[in-house]
């Protein structure tokens, strides 16, 4: 039987079905872009500045088996007189898959806007649930220095948010998300509240334990 093209009924039939069949089409690359670690560097908020936290996330990744990305730590700086790094943009362009295979985010906009980022797709990098609010200990407090958009601290919004930078873990603060997305009135996974200090006490007594959000770059 021929069909208006010229290619006969199942020539049709079999080439939607190789279409339909080639793993770019059944699912695309859904390979790790993004994780929340499963541990924190062990010393508060002193990470060793950016450096040691983009470490840490290739570090991780690495040991869970996801080699060849290039892997950014969530984190924004700030700097006297202007504008420090912003978080969103070192973080690349998207999209980003947790572990699972589910989608976090197409691109920047959705990731800071309605990111699919609940205590259940924010994993860590071997896909393991990590502990929230209700959870013994919580740990849900995760290390950003951001605002809601992603973006660095100006300089006329007073006060450390950034520990100095990833550099302390004594004096100072640092803006935390909650990657569950409960607790309190700001339930921003990016910017709900400033740690009561820098020290790994200080992280854990608010809920924390140093950890950070981890994205593929590339």
């Amino acid at each position: 039987m021929k069909i208006s093209n010229g290619f006969t009924a199942f020539g049709a039939a079999a080439g939607l079905v190789l279409l339909l069949g080639s793993p770019s089409a059944l699912a695309g690359d859904h390979s790790m872009g993004f994780f929340v670690t499963s541990v924190g560097v062990g010393d508060g908020a002193n990470l060793g500045g950016l450096a040691g936290g983009d470490a840490h996330c290739k570090k991780l990744a690495e040991a869970a088996g996801s080699n060849g990305r290039t892997w950014r730590a969530y984190l924004s700086t700030q700097v006297e007189g202007k504008r420090g790094i912003s978080a969103r943009d070192r973080i690349g362009q998207g999209p980003w898959y947790n572990a699972k295979g589910d989608l976090i985010a197409s691109d920047l906009d959705q990731l800071h806007i309605s990111p699919n980022l609940v205590k259940r797709t924010a994993v860590d990098e071997n896909g393991k649930l990590v502990n929230g609010r209700g959870d013994k200990p919580n740990r849900h407090d995760i290390l950003t220095g951001s605002k809601d958009d992603g973006t660095a601290y100006f300089p006329w919004e007073k006060g450390d948010h950034t520990c100095s930078n990833w550099t302390s873990n004594d004096k100072g603060s640092a803006s935390v998300g909650h990657h569950d997305r409960h607790g309190g009135g700001n339930i921003s996974w990016n910017a709900a509240h400033g740690s009561r200090g820098c020290s790994q006490a200080n992280l854990v007594s608010t809920g924390g334990a140093g950890l950070l959000y981890c994205f593929a770059a590339d």
